[in-house]
């Protein structure tokens, strides 16, 4: 039985990012594992883009923000690599459109009050501020947006592979179509099955998503989680000079849909996408076919709101989010068993995903996080009360 100190189970965003934090300390004591090959389109890591942003809502994440930005850096340093582009970013509200949506502290009041505890610099807007800067946009007039300069883009697919590409530096041995039927606790350790093979670690950290259950059953460990399959679509603008990352921004819209969009960055196209809103699935059910309904939602707030963005569509592609009943992260230890840390990213966390990584290696590594976690702990209502109300924004 070969036996490591440290076996990462799934490496997509967050598994590849603990591996290469858990290898800079251990070196060739760590094994990732992934059950299909590295770089899949099976799960939520995949594509070019994702929004990175110190705009946030909620003070939990609002105290992660910061760190995340200065994550990423170590990175792209120690990599050479680029990994975030500033575009500057828009969190735009149809006030007209939520009128009558509980929509919570998601209202730019709420983005605003948390900026302001945190010290981050921001613009708020008006329709005719938004268009006089982005004329790309059109407004009916009832819109106000919050800017802040530097919001924008960290390259996914890129970022696994630079993360997965550093972690053998440090001497970390990865495997392919290695999938994991079982984590066991074993005294102080861990066993981890998979078809072909038995491995024995001191400790194990499970980044496996939408198969986090199956992969925590031998842990007496049984999730509340929804898995919903989402999808973004790219559209082959012609207006390429008006929606560079130099002139357009990234961007979030908050009316009668949640959608999210960004400049030509990828491919030669445009992208849009909507946050949650998608079917319920399973990693095993889920299909790979767009959602018709929704690819007709997002032409219809393209031709009304973005008329240049749009062209024809490139393509369209699915991934799956995998939430808690309260749509924050699991980021913890399992009860009884602190040699298995597990973590969810709740359809939102690409953007922090450097830093989860550290966070997972402290506790992987029996040390304190060097941010607060105590949010998306595993003894939480949302995840243990059977009576919590699942509560999604979408």
């Amino acid at each position: 039985m070969e036996t490591y100190g440290a076996i990462v189970v799934g490496c997509g965003g967050l598994g590849s990012a603990a591996l290469h934090r858990l290898a800079r300390e251990l070196g060739p004591r760590v094994l990732g594992l992934e059950q299909f090959g590295l770089g899949h389109d099976r799960g939520a890591s995949q594509d070019h883009s994702r929004i990175i942003r110190l705009v946030q809502h909620q003070p939990q994440y609002a105290a992660l923000a910061r760190p995340a930005y200065a994550a990423w850096a170590e990175v792209e340093e120690e990599s050479g690599q680029t990994l975030v582009t500033r575009t500057g970013g828009l969190v735009i509200e149809d006030r007209a459109a939520r009128r009558g949506v509980d929509s919570g502290t998601r209202n730019i009041e709420g983005y605003t009050d948390v900026l302001a505890r945190y010290g981050v610099d921001h613009e708020v807007l008006d329709a005719a501020g938004i268009t006089a800067r982005w004329p790309q946009f059109r407004l009916d007039g009832g819109e106000v947006a919050l800017h802040q300069s530097e919001s924008g883009i960290v390259d996914a697919a890129r970022a696994n592979a630079v993360h997965v590409a550093l972690a053998r530096a440090h001497g970390a041995t990865v495997r392919e179509h290695a999938a994991v039927r079982s984590v066991r606790p074993d005294g102080a350790g861990v066993v981890v099955e998979t078809d072909e093979q038995t491995f024995l670690a001191d400790r194990v950290v499970v980044t496996a998503d939408a198969w986090t259950n199956r992969v925590l059953r031998g842990c007496g460990v049984h999730l509340p989680l929804t898995v919903t399959q989402e999808q973004v679509t790219y559209y082959a603008t012609p207006h390429l000079a008006e929606f560079s990352p130099a002139r357009f921004p990234v961007f979030m819209w908050h009316g009668e849909h949640n959608f999210y969009g960004f400049p030509v960055y990828g491919e030669v196209a445009t992208k849009l996408g909507q946050h949650m809103g998608g079917p319920e699935t399973t990693a095993e059910d889920r299909t790979f076919e767009p959602d018709p309904v929704r690819r007709a939602r997002y032409g219809r707030f393209v031709d009304q709101h973005l008329p240049r963005f749009g062209g024809p569509e490139l393509y369209t592609r699915t991934c799956l989010y995998t939430v808690p009943p309260d749509q924050d992260f699991v980021l913890d230890t399992v009860p009884d068993h602190p040699q298995v840390a597990v973590a969810v990213g709740a359809g939102h966390a690409y953007k922090f995903a450097a830093l989860i990584g550290g966070l997972l290696a402290d506790l992987a590594l029996d040390r304190a996080p060097a941010h607060p976690i105590d949010a998306f702990s595993l003894t939480r209502p949302a995840l243990t009360d059977p009576a919590f109300v699942t509560a999604f924004h979408v």
